[in-house]
């Protein structure tokens, strides 16, 4: 685990973006793809604007960039709360990203569990299973965004979910949310957890106690689901402002 620690949200979101650029531009010199999970939030949504702007969006070649999402809240596209609709909004509507590229989670005129079911196959057909193994891929994304609540929880894996935060039968599932009062749809962490690279990003000083638990603290994934993103062969980096880190 490499931990990078900024002295707030602005240059953190800087230094994001510099990783990011570098590692993208040196792994599409190997391949001719690079497939990309984006995550929802207020720190993300920084990062994408800086992304966005004319300072960075001709640094990457987002004509190769294949773009996927670690969650959804089960609301329609329009929905100011949809995770989809921030990246568009964000990043996807002002960069050069083919729209046959763009994989959001179907949250209208379907049912959660076959949006979820749906997902899984897209994942399949980009991923394809070892003859050994159900869940571990030959590769998996390239690069995972993720993001962590007051709470602990990353994805949709929320603490008390045992069901969802242990899945490992499927590379995508549905649940409910009692206290939001609605569905959500997630990735599980066996195919999080076979990326290349997992990027948490965590800002303020009310993530500072769980960010010292998460990290710190014993293994205990059902109260800080956030420790179940544990990479198999792929790195883990964690970059989080000052605050976040004060009681590190």
């Amino acid at each position: 685990m490499q931990l990078h620690i900024s002295p707030n949200i602005d240059q953190l979101s800087v230094s994001v973006a510099n990783w990011m650029v570098q590692y993208i531009n040196e792994t599409l010199q190997k391949q001719d793809r690079f497939t990309l999970v984006l995550s929802g939030g207020s720190t993300p949504k920084k990062l994408n604007a800086l992304l966005a702007s004319d300072a960075y969006k001709n640094k990457i070649d987002w004509s190769k960039v294949h773009i996927f999402f670690g969650d959804e809240r089960f609301v329609p596209l329009s929905d100011e709360r949809s995770n989809a609709k921030l990246a568009y909004d964000t990043l996807l509507n002002h960069v050069n990203v083919l729209p046959e590229n763009i994989h959001v989670m179907p949250t209208e005129n379907i049912s959660p569990e076959d949006a979820a079911k749906e997902y899984e196959e897209i994942l399949k057909e980009y991923f394809p299973k070892t003859e050994n193994s159900k869940l571990k891929t030959v590769n998996s994304f390239d690069l995972i965004f993720l993001g962590m609540g007051d709470d602990g929880h990353t994805l949709s894996l929320f603490p008390g979910k045992t069901a969802v935060i242990h899945e490992t039968k499927k590379l995508c599932t549905s649940l409910w949310l009692e206290s939001q009062n609605m569905h959500r749809i997630t990735l599980t962490h066996p195919i999080v957890n076979n990326a290349a690279q997992i990027a948490f990003l965590a800002t303020g000083s009310g993530k500072a106690t769980v960010l010292k638990e998460v990290l710190k603290g014993d293994y205990n994934p059902d109260l800080y689901p956030s420790q179940i993103i544990k990479p198999v062969t792929g790195e883990l980096h964690w970059f989080v402002d000052e605050a976040a880190a004060a009681n590190l």
